[in-house]
């Protein structure tokens, strides 16, 4: 399957402008959520080994440990016929509370020999209430297949120092729909998102947000939806003891490693577009922090490892690493759209064959 894709589909498809092949393939899943016999027949088609029970992490069921990460379903239009190739959960957005066309065109970049993509698309997307409509019409919590996050980022109209009034403004209105929430405060493409990473800045932002989280969920009577801090792979070591500070402290539910990245290594020391590099370059950086987030925690804080995974051996040394679950997304750019199921199966077959 995937030979096919890298021989037929691809070379079609990289003839094309990055965004505009992206805007096919969200389009191609959107007409496929449409027939939802169809997405069941395909599901059916994913299913892992009778004896692979499901990852049970911050309350809920992961039928796999393959998700797909946020930047390819921006406006939530799409994700329902992601189970129908494989994922485990898909995380969309990242969505913030003003809608914005984001940065200028062209704003996305492939490498092919590296595998690798460097973005600066800027949290394009149609705001915080359109989502929120789009998801009301849409399958409700409890009934989905897999779960569902939003990641959530600062508005580029908005002051730094008016930050959190703008995540609370976004959190109020999708957390309803979340399975669990992302905090997105390390996209390199948002002027001065990263800054937020800093201890301080960070322990407001997060303090405000689960004070919100709470008072909803008393208000409701219903539980807290879990919430994920996503951070970047340039932070120090230092930096991510901060971060991870502020998580423990709040008693937060997880960790995303990682975003993409503003280096340029090997290669690409020479390449002069701005924004945020991933696939194949970053795998090694991302598995060292979720390591050091490992080791820091001692195994006890959830981790979603994202970073250059491209096939089932590069997913098991996230594992291997402390990941709980991962992400992809880069990879499948290269790989094709079953890239998902094919790491799934791979993990699975791993972790059964060590039991």
């Amino acid at each position: 399957m995937g030979f096919c894709y890298e021989k037929l589909l691809r070379p079609a498809l990289f003839s094309l402008d990055a965004e505009k092949a992206h805007e096919i393939g969200v389009k191609s899943l959107g007409l496929l959520s449409s027939f939802p016999p169809f997405v069941r027949s395909l599901e059916f088609f994913n299913q892992l080994p009778s004896n692979y029970k499901p990852i049970s992490l911050f309350g809920l069921e992961f039928p796999n440990r393959v998700g797909l990460a946020a930047g390819f379903d921006k406006n939530g239009t799409c994700w329902r016929a992601v189970s129908a190739i494989g994922f485990g959960h898909v995380e969309i957005g990242t969505v913030t509370f003003h809608g914005q066309p984001g940065n200028p065109k062209p704003r996305a970049f492939r490498y092919p020999e590296e595998e690798a993509i460097i973005n600066r698309m800027g949290f394009n997307n149609d705001g915080a209430e359109a989502m929120a409509r789009r998801l009301s019409s849409q399958t409700p919590k409890g009934k989905r297949r897999i779960p569902l996050g939003i990641s959530i980022g600062k508005s580029k109209i908005t002051p730094l120092d008016e930050a959190v009034g703008d995540y609370l403004g976004t959190f109020r209105l999708i957390a309803d729909y979340a399975d669990y929430v992302v905090i997105n405060v390390s996209s390199p493409n948002t002027p001065d998102l990263r800054k937020l990473q800093s201890e301080e800045l960070l322990m407001n932002l997060l303090s405000e947000l689960e004070k919100a989280n709470r008072e909803k969920a008393v208000k409701k009577g219903k539980k807290r939806v879990p919430i994920l801090v996503k951070i970047a792979p340039d932070l120090t070591f230092p930096e991510i003891q901060g971060v991870l500070s502020a998580i423990d402290v709040l008693g937060l539910d997880g960790i995303i490693a990682t975003n993409t990245t503003l280096a340029r290594p090997g290669s690409f020391a020479a390449v002069k577009e701005a924004g945020g590099l991933s696939g194949r370059p970053v795998t090694k950086k991302a598995t060292e922090i979720i390591r050091f987030i490992s080791h820091e925690t001692e195994g006890r804080l959830p981790i979603i490892g994202v970073g250059g995974i491209y096939d089932s051996a590069t997913a098991a040394e996230k594992m291997d690493a402390g990941a709980s679950l991962i992400q992809l997304y880069t990879g499948m750019i290269f790989r094709g759209p079953f890239l998902a199921r094919e790491v799934a199966r791979g993990i699975a077959i791993r972790e059964l064959s060590n039991r």
